[in-house]
């Protein structure tokens, strides 16, 4: 397996496929994505950000949604996530890469392991540039929340927190109900947005609360609290 972002295309692996297919019924998931094709290296870029700042993961190219191996056509493939990681990706993104045969069709499997410089943005647009998440099987843009947790972790001293009255009113109210949104605490507490995401990440940072997607959008919990149907993002490592 090569490492590269300069490099040349690596080496065609013409051994046992299995797998790749196993790899392929496991079906799309937080760790892994197909793609038919590659035709826009700037939207393949949000899948590889979203990777980097979550679990890292493994995106299969030439392998339809269904899990059915369409094949890449050509080299361009490659050169396509090539380009994604280091010119539509900040910091740049290493990944690793192998081309396989499986039923006389080329699969290029590109790994993407969780980074170590995050938060990784994508440029969606000239001069805009946005941080993902991967949740499930979904690449989801990351709120401001996350975004300080990220930088809370970037003070090698730590942080302090005050263990305010706000606090405390939030951390019982989590004891009784499963959990809170944003802006149930932004009334309850009587804060502006941003106090209450400061909040947040703070407590996300000291590992007593975490954020949670569900029903489409993000709600904070007591931290290891057992759900029925868990989609926890996973991406801080806060310890």
């Amino acid at each position: 397996m090569v490492k590269h972002n300069s490099g040349t295309i690596n080496f065609l692996q013409q051994g046992p496929t299995s797998y790749i297919k196993k790899l392929i019924l496991e079906g799309e998931h937080q760790q892994l994505d197909f793609k038919f094709e590659i035709s826009d290296s700037r939207k393949i870029a949000k899948t590889l950000v979203a990777f980097s700042n979550t679990d890292g993961g493994t995106l299969l190219i030439g392998v339809k949604d269904n899990g059915n191996i369409s094949g890449v056509r050509s080299d361009e493939e490659f050169y396509m996530v090539q380009a994604a990681a280091s010119m539509y990706c900040k910091p740049e993104i290493i990944f690793e890469s192998k081309r396989w045969v499986v039923d006389g069709k080329t699969v290029l499997e590109v790994i993407i392991t969780k980074g170590t410089n995050y938060p990784y943005f994508a440029q969606t647009e000239p001069d805009k540039w946005l941080a993902y998440i991967r949740v499930k099987d979904e690449n989801i843009l990351a709120t401001a929340v996350h975004l300080k947790v990220w930088k809370n972790k970037t003070h090698d001293s730590g942080i302090l927190m005050e263990y305010s009255d706000k606090v405390k009113k939030l951390l019982e109210y989590l004891e009784l109900n499963t959990s809170i949104s944003i802006s149930k605490f932004c009334r309850m507490a009587f804060l502006p947005k941003i106090a209450a995401e400061n909040i947040l990440a703070d407590l996300i940072y000291f590992g007593l609360i975490e954020i949670v997607h569900k029903d489409n959008h993000f709600i904070f919990c007591l931290k290891n609290r057992k759900w029925p149907d868990p989609s926890p993002f996973s991406g801080l490592s806060l310890k």
